[in-house]
């Protein structure tokens, strides 16, 4: 159903509050989604901190058009959907979390990151970049691992001199 230019209006004025104030967008094309499947994945959203909506791709690109984006806007096919939200891992993360398990309904085409337009490729890299606490974790046992064998190392030479 077309939406009348009233109705355009008060959608574009959602979306530059929205969509304008949002560190990280991901674009999210989708298809033949069950309505349990569409409430699951927006519930999971919510639950992150992070926003969704269905928009019109003119409306988009003309929200996206004024923010000054840097790059070239990756190309949208079909059916679009618009997650956004404060933390820039937390948007993309999610929505590839949901798309691991619906591969033929709902995938990533693109987004904006730090000001920037990134395709699907870049989006999904973004995505798999662990938590903050995960990253620490790994960053300690680096720093551990040669200092653990430095101790044993000393240990052994103790036990043969003894």
């Amino acid at each position: 159903m077309a939406l009348t230019k009233s109705q355009k209006e008060v959608v574009l004025k959602k979306l530059q509050g929205d969509v304008g104030q949002a560190s990280s967008v991901v674009f999210v094309a989708f298809r033949k989604l069950a309505v349990k499947d569409v409430t699951d994945f927006r519930r999971g959203l919510r639950d992150a901190g992070v926003s969704y909506r269905v928009a019109k791709k003119t409306l988009l690109k003309k929200v996206l058009g004024e923010k000054g984006i840097a790059g070239d806007m990756p190309d949208l096919p079909g059916e679009l959907g618009v997650a956004w939200g404060e933390d820039a891992l937390a948007v993309s993360r999610e929505v590839y979390a949901f798309s691991k398990t619906h591969k033929d309904n709902l995938f990533i085409v693109g987004g904006v990151f730090e000001g920037n337009y990134k395709d699907a490729l870049s989006m999904t890299a973004i995505a798999t970049i662990p938590p903050r606490e995960v990253l620490i974790a790994q960053f300690m046992t680096l720093i551990k691992s040669p200092v653990q064998s430095f101790t044993v190392a000393l240990s052994e030479i103790a036990k043969s001199k003894a």
